[in-house]
């Protein structure tokens, strides 16, 4: 299924066997499987390389491999046709080869689309719908370019000249001008060529093979240390390159973090998949090592924790794991012991904070509960309040200067829970990665 059948000679034995095939229908017509019925066994943590990569209109990475989508930087692999089903229908074209969206508001026609290269064709889908009429021959869409491309990727001003998007093939460059259909032919001499290519978080990335570098759109040039491992920074893998610097891959990572807390003394200590960032106060310098290590006990993958008198409460699915600070961290006796027991909520929940008083702040979904830490017996002070501002919330950390909520790969600052709460719009974006870890790249 899903145009895979004449790729599987030249991949692996394993990699076709995790593609599920047509088997005959009525009439000896093909057989579309029932997206669910078989289970996508690609793991994105084994070094596969991505035919393509782009962003969705909610900011959410679409990582692609021969019939397969992996979204976002955590999960497994989904059958490509169970979101953009259309591309099922054309068996006699190969894999995506290049994907982006086009994000130019003064382009009213194609704003928000979400384009895919597939030999010589484009298929444009808007909120997951074929547009009418697609697809159509690459030329007739984007005249100037060439069928077949390695990737693509779009460039807005002033990080191109005009408002672009950029064509990888070999080593051609192609910087195709949206609003006139010009096309400026480049070569970007150093840079690797890119097996795909997108722009996250006002940076441009070429991967090559499952490695990346990141590249300035205008020249290509490479600064820095590169290429680096996609697995290090996109993706949520207990396994890591050899020698990689494991605080830089850490601060440096484009994934979101899980948690963050501070302790009684200042310490920071942010929490992402299988490893822990820990920042000493007073002290700029970031360590890094894994979750099993620290706190064996909880393995990976932490949903909330707070610090409340010399204690770290961690919460992991249903379960509350309560550990005294110190080197080691001891889990205390007793634990772990139940959320709703423990602090009288059901699991699983997104968030927890507390703020420089004896009130546990905890958020589920959009709503936020209150819990007085001082009563023998925990349960929520107030029915919980709505959180109107964030429709998901994936970490959020108190300090003196007020509250920090982190969503994605940015944090956003309020004076106070109060000021949060009875706010109507959201404060200046902040990045997680440069303005919370000092990554310069």
């Amino acid at each position: 299924m899903l145009l895979l059948q004449t790729l599987c000679l030249g991949l692996t034995w394993a990699l076709c066997l995790a593609v599920p095939h047509h088997e005959p229908g009525h009439g000896g017509e093909p057989k579309k499987h029932d997206h669910a019925e078989h289970a996508a066994v690609l793991d994105r943590c084994e070094g596969i390389e991505m035919d393509a990569a782009a962003v969705n209109e909610e900011g959410v990475p679409y990582f692609f491999r021969p019939g397969h989508l992996f979204k976002g930087f955590r999960g497994k692999a989904e059958l490509a046709n169970a979101s953009f089903a259309e591309l099922d229908d054309f068996h006699h074209l190969g894999h995506v080869d290049a994907a982006f969206r086009m994000h130019y508001e003064d382009n009213k026609t194609q704003h928000n689309h979400m384009f895919f290269f597939l030999d010589n064709k484009v298929f444009s889908y808007y909120q997951h719908k074929l547009e009418e009429g697609y697809p159509k021959d690459i030329s007739a869409v984007f005249p100037g370019i060439p069928d077949h491309l390695d990737a693509a990727v779009v460039c807005p001003k002033p990080e191109c000249d005009e408002d672009s998007v950029i064509f990888f093939k070999d080593d051609d460059i192609y910087h195709f001008n949206v609003r006139t259909q010009a096309v400026d032919e480049k070569q970007f001499k150093g840079m690797p060529n890119c097996t795909s290519a997108f722009r996250f978080m006002d940076h441009y990335y070429c991967f090559h093979g499952h490695q990346f570098s990141k590249f300035d759109p205008k020249t290509g040039e490479v600064h820095g240390r590169y290429p680096k491992e996609a697995r290090d920074y996109f993706m949520r893998c207990s396994k890591f390159a050899d020698g990689a610097d494991h605080a830089d891959r850490e601060r440096c990572s484009r994934a979101h973090l899980d948690a963050i807390t501070s302790d009684d003394a200042g310490n920071v200590y942010a929490f992402r998949g299988h490893h822990y960032l820990r920042q000493d106060v007073g002290n700029d310098k970031l360590h890094s090592e894994s979750i099993e290590k620290a706190f064996k006990e909880l393995h990976s993958e932490v949903d909330a924790v707070f610090s409340y008198m010399d204690k770290l409460y961690m919460i992991k699915d249903k379960m509350v794991y309560l550990y005294k600070v110190g080197e080691p961290h001891t889990l205390l006796e007793g634990y772990p012991k139940s959320l709703l027991e423990e602090l009288g909520l059901e699991g699983p929940v997104d968030a927890a904070f507390i703020c420089q008083d004896h009130i546990a702040h905890i958020v589920k979904g959009q709503t936020i509960y209150d819990i007085d830490l001082r009563l023998r017996v925990h349960v929520p002070v107030k029915e919980g309040l709505p959180l109107t501002l964030f429709k998901k919330v994936n970490a959020g950390m108190c300090g003196p200067d007020g509250v920090k909520i982190i969503v994605g790969n940015h944090y956003y600052h309020f004076e106070s829970v109060k000021v949060m709460l009875m706010g109507r719009a959201l404060p200046e974006q902040h990045r997680v990665s440069l303005e919370l870890f000092g990554c310069d790249h």
